[in-house]
């Protein structure tokens, strides 16, 4: 018991993030949806994970997880682009396996090195790196970008596989690229808040021998608090087969959502937010 104790003790000082799997995010980690509101039930899958994304003792974003396809349902941020570096380390979400393992997001040799985890043991309810070796037409998209944090600790919480869908190649270098770069940066000028929702909605196909789920679509949408009075929104979506990028109001993609989902009417944001 000493010898497991000191260990844990060492490892805390090893751990490069934390990401605790909660009972909801309007009591956890609220701040990253306008007027403290996450998305409506109509998104969640059969067995779903909220997780608050935390790296050195700080919140950066929320993901919904679905645990059965391995895939992001969506993460929520606030839009803060800056200059920095792209980060090269690739975590996973221990308490996905169960709560008694550490509020990390932790690298896979760690949990099997120190903790005696095996990949399959990882694997049961999340996807891992292996999942996504050889692909063809596909690699690792992020949910949340990195490009859209202004400094590394916040980049780096972005490299989670629980924020990673398999993307179709050309649309994430390509027309998906140039929306996080180029469209949500004119469309945020005047913005004080601007408040991210970006999903996956679950295809028919799979990647890694029937692990990981190969979204039909992948979505986004902003509400921008312009001040206390006035706010702006839209949505875009591409299918995950196109390399086209389609930009709508917020309300015309709720609908887009809602039918695609099927489990009733899709609201991505507080009603504040407007529609039109």
């Amino acid at each position: 018991m000493l010898l497991l104790l000191l260990l844990q003790i060492s490892l805390s000082c090893l751990w490069l993030g934390h990401g605790e799997v909660v009972t909801s995010f309007e009591s956890s980690c609220p701040q990253f949806f306008f007027r403290e509101t996450p998305p409506n039930e109509a998104l969640e899958p059969e067995s779903p994970a909220w997780i608050c994304q935390r790296y050195k003792n700080q919140y950066f974003f929320a993901t919904l997880y679905d645990r059965s396809r391995r895939i992001p349902v969506y993460s929520a941020y606030l839009y803060q682009p800056g200059s920095g570096t792209r980060p090269k380390t690739w975590l996973v979400e221990p308490q996905l396996m169960g709560l008694s393992y550490p509020k990390t997001m932790e690298r896979e040799w760690t949990l099997s090195k120190y903790y005696n985890v095996s990949s399959e043991q990882i694997g049961k309810s999340q996807a891992v790196l292996q999942d996504y070796k050889n692909l063809t037409g596909l690699n690792r998209g992020h949910l949340n970008p990195s490009g859209h944090h202004s400094d590394s600790s916040s980049r780096t919480a972005t490299f989670s596989l629980t924020n990673i869908v398999p993307q179709d190649e050309k649309l994430n270098g390509g027309a998906w690229n140039n929306y996080e770069q180029q469209t949500m940066m004119r469309r945020t000028v005047g913005c004080n808040t601007t408040y991210v929702v970006v999903g996956a909605v679950p295809g028919n196909n799979y990647i890694a021998k029937g692990r990981v789920n190969k979204p039909s679509h992948i979505w986004s949408s902003a509400c921008c608090e312009v001040d206390k009075n006035h706010r702006e929104a839209w949505g875009v979506i591409a299918e995950n087969d196109k390399n086209e990028v389609q930009l709508l109001k917020l309300g015309e993609l709720e609908e887009v959502l809602t039918h695609l989902y099927g489990r009733g009417e899709v609201y991505l944001f507080d009603s504040d937010c407007p529609r039109e």
